[in-house]
């Protein structure tokens, strides 16, 4: 009874404090005390929520049964739109806020919303090797499901709120993708929901315009209602390599070898300064030597980059065996190293053990709690940008960053892009080996203006004929827009499917221009 007097004591004077600052006060300059007293466990209850939803509807196996159902509301829906004399774009219907994207869509306010309620895995093809699953269906939740049985996807983008909807129509990489490629690359067929309200089947030899254009289009041709993605044979641990490199040139020359070798598994880069870096290469494993075996997904764990860096300090390499489901969401609990801004001592041994295990907090509802102040001061003082360079300019891309941004870590991410038709492909006519560097903090550059600093990035980017990931802030006009991307076939499937009355163009969706 004394501890919740003492508990309840505690409350009240946070209440008190919070009253006496002011809540916006509070939100902005002491933010770690709302995400830890609220947000973390309102988090908790969102998983716990959706993990006895997941189970009741594996028990249960209703999911395929319902499936077709649901797809046609969602026609009934479309079709509905149409009677009423398409006067509204159509968006889906899920709020801005439960998306990963940092962007609230304001599009959701005026366009008509389309209810979407797809989000379990529908069928597991273990003689074709392919998983079918409808778009909601989240990477944790994906891998949990793949690997009891022996299963997992050949590229799991990193954090476990990541749906399959959201990497299909935006983009997924993880650090596997210097063998298979990005995420709509280990796709085989989607199905979609037209304009008209018909249901079309699209693959590599099927509809194989739609198939080629739906990657990139953030929902502007369609409404996705199912995927079906590769599979390969999952192992218990991936074989970790720590190798600390210094010098700009030696980590560009370095990380370059080892993305080119395909018998690595996992390569991945984190840059601590200009000339500081950790190369890791992995490598898929059933065996381990017991005393190297690191469940850095634990909660009481030290976050991965940090444990990453302690090899950069001690100067030393290391081999590691980490379980592999740790391994694909290892960046999760500390969002990669956005949750060090938000809750500053979250890495604290202390902090881990008592309270680690409700890491980290829902983006979702981050960004629903952000406050207009906070908004603001994210978009003047903070970047998060993924820009997808070839290979060949990694070092010149690197000095650009540190110049125009000057933010660390920095992940590098190798992949391979294939000549294929879409808005997303090399220059020439071959398959070329590409580089996501991702920027995530507080710019320390003194020069640093966001809406100028990030149209000199995305001007260089365009320069090298590289891309910018569409989740983030993008200032580019349209004209700049449709130079870094190919929209010959995007356009042509537009005006086909008669989507320029059903759905905006996708700059219009995605661009900062387009909404201000």
């Amino acid at each position: 009874m004394s501890a919740l007097w003492s508990v309840g004591a505690g409350l009240l004077l946070l209440l008190l404090w919070v009253r006496h600052r002011g809540l916006e006060a509070v939100l902005v300059h002491h933010r770690w005390v709302f995400v830890c007293f609220f947000l973390l466990p309102l988090s908790i209850l969102f998983d716990i929520y959706y993990q006895l939803r997941a189970w009741a509807v594996w028990r249960l196996h209703s999911a395929p049964r319902q499936h077709a159902q649901r797809v046609r509301h969602i026609q009934e829906q479309v079709r509905e739109w149409k009677k009423e004399g398409s006067k509204r774009y159509m968006c889906t219907g899920r709020p801005g806020w439960l998306t990963v994207s940092l962007r609230v869509g304001k599009y959701k306010k005026t366009h008509k919303n389309i209810m979407i309620n797809l989000m379990d895995v529908l069928e597991v093809d273990s003689e074709r090797q392919v998983v079918r699953v409808e778009p909601l269906v989240s990477m944790g939740q994906l891998t949990a499901y793949l690997n009891p049985m022996g299963w997992t996807i050949p590229v799991v983008p990193e954090l476990d709120d990541l749906t399959v909807g959201g990497l299909i129509m935006g983009t997924g990489i993880e650090s596997s993708s210097h063998i298979y490629g990005l995420f709509q690359h280990t796709c085989v067929a989607y199905e979609l929901v037209l304009a008209d309200g018909s249901l079309v089947r699209c693959s590599p030899t099927e509809n194989s315009d739609l198939f080629y254009a739906v990657p990139w289009s953030c929902g502007t041709l369609g409404f996705l209602v199912a995927a079906e993605i590769k599979m390969i044979p999952a192992k218990k641990y991936v074989k970790i390599h720590y190798e600390p490199v210094r010098g700009l040139q030696k980590i560009c020359e370095k990380f370059t070898e080892e993305s080119k070798k395909k018998e690595n598994s996992f390569v991945e880069g984190l840059m601590y300064s200009l000339d500081e870096a950790v190369i890791m290469t992995g490598v898929l494993t059933d065996e381990a030597e017991q005393s190297k075996i690191n469940k850095i997904g634990n909660y009481y764990k030290p976050w991965f980059f940090k444990h990453v860096e302690k090899y950069l300090k001690a100067d030393r390499t290391g081999v590691e065996y980490i379980p592999s489901r740790h391994y694909y969401h290892r960046h999760t609990r500390s969002i990669f190293w956005e949750l060090q801004d938000i809750i500053p001592f979250g890495n604290n041994p202390v902090f881990r053990y008592l309270f680690g295990w409700m890491v980290p907090p829902k983006i979702s509802l981050l960004k629903l709690t952000q406050g207009e102040a906070i908004r603001k001061l994210y978009e003047q003082h903070h970047v998060v940008q993924d820009m997808l360079v070839p290979m060949k300019s990694l070092e010149k891309s690197i000095q650009t960053f540190h110049v125009d941004l000057n933010v660390y870590p920095i992940w590098l991410c190798p992949f391979i892009l294939p000549n294929n038709p879409g808005m997303v492909h090399p220059k020439g006519n071959e398959t070329e080996l590409y580089v996501d560097i991702g920027a995530y903090g507080e710019p320390k550059s003194k020069q640093f203006e966001a809406r100028a600093s990030m149209r000199q990035m995305e001007k260089f980017v365009r320069s090298v004929h590289g891309f910018q990931m569409l989740y983030a802030d993008c200032y580019m006009t349209r004209e700049e827009f449709w130079d870094m991307f190919d929209g010959s076939l995007y356009h042509k499937l537009r005006e086909q499917m008669n989507c320029k009355d059903a759905f905006p163009e996708v700059y219009d969706k995605i661009c900062k221009a387009a909404r201000h």
